[in-house]
């Protein structure tokens, strides 16, 4: 038995042959939730139209295929989660595929019967996850010093038993690889010409404004003690920096950003601003957020962004690391779900679980392409907050922010001089323009002042 470390697990798609609707936790020790109330398993009636109607275009699922999938993916969770902990050092990953099919694997032969008892088809792998996360963090902290040239990302391959590194120069991952020290046995090397980069132009979920000059978006709402507020993408401001909502109206700080090495923040919002356990549907029902078990890679995900809407694919890999302009950023999930600048900060969900936010990625949603997200819960511990959820004490409803409206109007060119009104103040215009969308007159000093 190896000595492990502390650490996320990670889980990853692959090939398996035993259907999750016969998944049991008979005779294992530790469950996934310790609180099921919180991290209830969601049922049709907290799956939104928009989300629904997401899954069908980005994953050929009609509803009824759609709520099996996200029920079956909660139990998968479960269960993996309880493996993990009874396995201890052996555990080498759990992953989805097919029809809800969940595969858990092992160093050790004699735990296959354990697997099996609890309804998981069983594999028996050379390299523990202990051993090839070890040899991840080895690359992580190396690329923390600096930043690998031509080696865009790097992760876990559970169903490889492998750590995969991603370069568009081999010899690239070569180099990064020797100075990491790293074993050759346990690397897969994968040529890539993506270019991940981060999100941030600057929309997402319910859009909010830093400091007058940018926008991203709310994560989930959450708690600190009585203190409202929400988390978001590390890289869209500072501690300090202000922020403004939707309507225009001043809102929050950031209290603490992390960016880059994680990418993760929180706001706090004034009193005006009341958390709802919600994510924006965009006209289609917005989704209920019940808790935030992690879903089992292989699981399907769908993500809220004002860019782009609600688009959905599957967990890739837990865990993985990968480089941006700004630096490497290490524990992201990847995902098959497309996204585009401004999408930045948005939820990721699946079902009604919470699972992260919006850090970057390469494509877009007219092509296809590959999105990571930062996983809600190490952003929840680092700062002290609470997930608000459908169980989570709010105040009494009131009416959604909205667009504040006036005679500005995205599209349309003004002349030096010319005047409008927005959100109840006038303004007049400095330079000639053409408005475009984030250019209100209160985040755009430059191009106009208030009269």
């Amino acid at each position: 038995m190896e000595t492990t470390v502390l650490r996320r697990r990670a889980f990853a798609t692959g090939a398996a042959a035993v259907a999750v609707g016969a998944l049991a936790l008979a005779g294992l020790t530790g469950v996934a939730s310790a609180d099921p109330a919180r991290d209830a398993a969601p049922t049709a009636d907290r799956l939104s139209p928009g989300l629904l109607d997401a899954m069908r275009r980005d994953l050929g699922l009609d509803a009824t295929q759609a709520r099996a999938r996200i029920a079956d993916e909660h139990r998968a969770a479960t269960v993996a989660a309880a493996l993990e902990r009874s396995l201890g050092a052996d555990f080498a990953g759990a992953r989805l595929s097919g029809a809800a099919v969940l595969t858990v694997s092992t160093t050790d032969r004699a735990d296959v019967g354990r697997i099996t008892a609890a309804g998981a088809r069983a594999e028996v792998v050379a390299h523990s996850l202990g051993r090839l996360e070890a040899a991840q963090a080895a690359v992580d902290a190396v690329a923390r010093e600096k930043a690998p040239k031509d080696v865009p990302s790097w992760y876990v391959d559970i169903s490889g038993n492998r750590l995969v590194v991603n370069a568009a120069v081999p010899r690239a991952a070569d180099r990064l690889l020797a100075t990491a020290g790293v074993p050759r046995d346990l690397v897969r090397i994968e040529r890539s010409d993506e270019q991940p980069r981060a999100l941030a132009d600057l929309r997402g979920g319910d859009a909010y404004y830093m400091n007058g000059s940018g926008r991203c978006s709310i994560g989930f709402p959450v708690k600190r003690g009585s203190q409202n507020g929400f988390v978001t993408a590390g890289h869209c401001g500072t501690a300090g920096v202000t922020t403004s909502g939707v309507n225009q109206q001043a809102q929050g700080t950031f209290q603490g950003s992390t960016f880059p090495g994680r990418d993760y923040a929180w706001v706090a919002t004034n009193g005006n601003w009341t958390p709802r356990p919600l994510v924006n549907g965009y006209g289609n029902g917005d989704v209920t957020v019940t808790g935030s078990t992690q879903a089992v890679a292989g699981s399907s995900v769908c993500r809220s962004g004002s860019t782009t809407g609600w688009h959905c694919g599957t967990i890739q890999q837990h865990n993985s690391s990968v480089t941006y302009p700004e630096g490497t950023i290490t524990g992201v999930t990847r995902t098959s779900v497309c996204a585009e600048p401004g999408d930045s900060g948005g939820s990721f969900i699946s079902g009604s679980q919470a699972q992260g936010v919006t850090s970057g990625g390469s494509g877009n949603c007219s092509q296809g392409g590959t999105t990571y997200y930062q996983p809600v819960t190490p952003a929840l511990s680092a700062y002290g907050l609470t997930l608000v959820t459908s169980g989570t004490p709010t105040d009494p409803p009131t009416t959604p922010p909205t667009e504040p409206g006036g005679t500005w109007a995205a599209g349309t060119s003004y002349a030096a001089g010319a005047t409008v009104t927005y959100g109840g103040v006038g303004y007049r215009c400095l330079q000639g323009h053409t408005a475009q969308a984030g250019w209100q007159p209160p985040n755009v000093p430059a191009l106009w002042q208030a009269v």
